[in-house]
This record gives C-alpha cells, sequence and structure tokens, in this order.
C-alpha cells in the first residue's frame, strides 16, 4: 500500500550557510554538495559575463 505522504510534493531542497548537517544522511549531503557546485558554476558565470561587460567598456573609454 502507498503512504498518504507520497502523493505530497516534495520539499525543495536548499542550504543555509553554517546549516547543522549533522541529521542530513550520505544522500542529502551529497546532493547538496550538487547544489552548491551548480551555485557555484552558475556565479562564476555570472562574473565573467561581469568582467566581460567592465572590460569591454573600459576598452571604448581608454581610447
Amino acid at each position: 500500500m502507498a503512504r498518504e505522504d507520497d502523493d505530497r510534493p516534495q520539499k525543495a531542497v536548499s542550504h543555509e550557510v553554517g546549516q547543522d548537517l549533522s541529521m542530513l544522511s550520505v544522500e542529502e549531503l551529497t546532493g547538496r554538495i550538487g547544489l552548491l557546485r551548480a551555485e557555484i558554476e552558475r556565479i562564476e558565470q555570472a562574473v565573467a559575463k561581469k568582467r566581460a561587460s567592465r572590460d569591454a567598456a573600459a576598452s571604448i573609454f581608454k581610447s
């Protein structure tokens, strides 16, 4: 028999810096690592875009 909880939507996994990790399973911790790595990649891409924009603007004004 299916449990009643199975029909409920899953809570989105998120991570808070400094959060207590002692109650999380290995699978949950591994999932958090994946989330954080994806977020780091997203931030690095945003930094690269901003640097490119800044460098393009700087090259115009140096001329």
